[in-house]
């Protein structure tokens, strides 16, 4: 977008004298270091997780995550993008308790499998699977109010992943992200002391180059499979120009990629996306694997700290307010 309204701009006035002459020197050199925060998401570089070499997949799942939008009401046309897709996996974010009663009825007859916690603040989740689950659990990692999932996935040939979802808290105008950034890191840590390969998916809210991503992949040790090949945006869907990666799938070098795509819009502000991995073990050490030295632990620790305590804040705040 800087470089769109630079080259109009000096289409439109030229350049003359010294003060556009500097102006346009410093929008240039916005536009670099912009660019080295998301070169990482063009073909220019070489891919980070690499895709599968079987032409016929044995052990592979596809996952769909979509941000519903809690106010949106098009029940139908997510359901159409559902069907469309046909995932092994279904993972929401924002649905209430009507989202849950309008998909259910169909839902539950194509997946026999689920985690459901669906709420009007929207934090809501709801995970739908074809696939064996075990150990599944809600947690509240940070605030009483925003749940995040685990469960342990059997796959056909019958071994298992971790899979962690999550949706934390967005930022917001005069609020900070300690939440947020504790959340993630959190997850992270969890993902990489997992007892199977570990999967992370959902709204992250955060963008896949900024500093809390490159972080929590460092802390995971997880793999992402835009890396090389594109950005995938998937918000807003409203606005065709000012789009950015918030919906993300991580996952472990144990995986290769078979599939990655973004779906067409059904009403919410965010595309769904869609993912199939393959689960290759052996090949794992062929990839590359994100690894955190001791000052990325340090600012992680101190990170989850942070936010922990800001969560305790934020969760006493809500039960004075609630007992008024």
């Amino acid at each position: 977008m800087l470089s769109a309204v630079l080259i109009a701009y000096v289409v439109l006035y030229g350049i003359r004298g010294y003060a556009d002459t500097l102006m346009v020197v410093v929008w240039a050199l916005a536009i670099l270091n912009e660019l080295r925060y998301i070169i990482n998401f063009t073909p220019l570089v070489k891919v980070e997780a690499l895709r599968t070499e079987q032409k016929a997949p044995a052990n592979s799942f596809t996952m769909m995550i979509a941000n519903v939008r809690m106010v949106n009401r098009e029940y139908d046309k997510f359901l159409e993008r559902v069907k469309e897709a046909h995932p092994d996996m279904l993972i929401m974010n924002e649905p209430d308790q009507e989202w849950h009663d309008h998909v259910a009825k169909v839902l539950d007859k194509v997946y026999p499998y689920s985690i459901k916690k669906p709420l009007d603040n929207t934090y809501g989740m709801l995970f739908w699977s074809k696939n064996r689950l075990h150990e599944s659990d809600i947690r509240y990692l940070v605030e009483d109010g925003i749940p995040s999932f685990y469960t342990v996935v059997e796959l056909p040939g019958g071994d298992r992943f971790s899979l962690f979802t999550v949706h934390p808290q967005p930022p917001r105008l005069m609020l900070n992200t300690e939440t947020r950034e504790a959340e993630l890191l959190i997850v992270a840590k969890q993902a990489k002391k997992a007892p199977y390969p570990a999967v992370v998916a959902g709204d992250l809210n955060d963008v896949a180059w900024s500093k809390t991503t490159k972080l929590f992949k460092e802390i995971s040790g997880l793999l992402d499979p835009r890396v090389g090949r594109g950005f995938y945006n998937t918000y807003n869907a409203y606005i065709p120009v000012f789009r950015y990666p918030l919906d993300h799938v991580f996952y472990d070098p144990q995986f290769r990629l078979v599939g990655l795509r973004r779906l067409e819009k059904f009403g919410s502000d965010h595309f769904p996306i869609l993912i199939t991995l393959n689960y290759e073990p052996q090949r794992e050490y062929e990839q590359e694997h994100p690894h955190a030295d001791q000052e990325d632990k340090q600012e992680a620790n101190e990170l989850i700290q942070e936010g922990l305590e800001k969560g305790e804040e934020r969760n006493q705040e809500k039960k004075a307010g609630d007992g008024l």
